[in-house]
């Protein structure tokens, strides 16, 4: 877009949003411009997606209703664990957050940690547990195998015997 016409969408859109008992439609038979320009204009205007001339907005001070990602969650609450509430609330200010916000991060962050860590006791405990439990069931493995090849064994002997001496009928 040039220079002028920029210039000119921004002049629109704050009429627009001055002025809200003015129709969409009237403004577009006024300007030129049309309906769904205008339309879309003051939605993105009143969302704060863009600017009004069109440049995303810089990021760094996002509104509170923007959704964050988890590494800036982490990143926030790594930076404001040692602020005491009057520090909080001057840095809540310069990025865009509410201090209650901030504080649930800490509490989810605090409470995911807890949740994954298991004391070396209970760890020790249940790993003794499961090495057990392998032990068992290789050693019913190991009979369960003897007993197979024994059954084999005696399959192929009575197969040999029914060879050499033939079948004999039991009455």
């Amino acid at each position: 877009m040039t220079q002028y016409a920029l210039e000119r969408k921004e002049s629109v859109v704050r009429r627009m949003l001055e002025s809200p008992d003015l129709s969409i439609r009237a403004l577009a038979q006024e300007t030129g411009i049309s309906a769904w320009s205008l339309y879309d204009w003051r939605r993105k205007a009143i969302e704060g997606e863009r600017s009004v001339a069109g440049k995303p907005k810089p990021s760094a001070k996002q509104s509170s209703g923007t959704k964050r990602s988890a590494a800036q969650k982490i990143a926030v609450v790594a930076e404001t664990r040692a602020l005491n509430e009057a520090e909080l609330a001057e840095y809540c200010r310069a990025h865009g957050l509410y201090p209650e916000e901030v504080k649930r991060w800490w509490e989810t962050a605090e409470g995911a940690m807890n949740d994954g860590m298991v004391p070396l006791k209970i760890h020790r405990e249940a790993l003794a547990a499961e090495k057990q439990h392998v032990k068992e069931l290789e050693r019913e493995l190991r009979r369960k195998e003897k007993a197979l090849a024994e059954t084999a064994a005696l399959l192929t002997l009575r197969k040999k015997a029914a060879a050499i001496w033939g079948e004999e009928e039991d009455a």
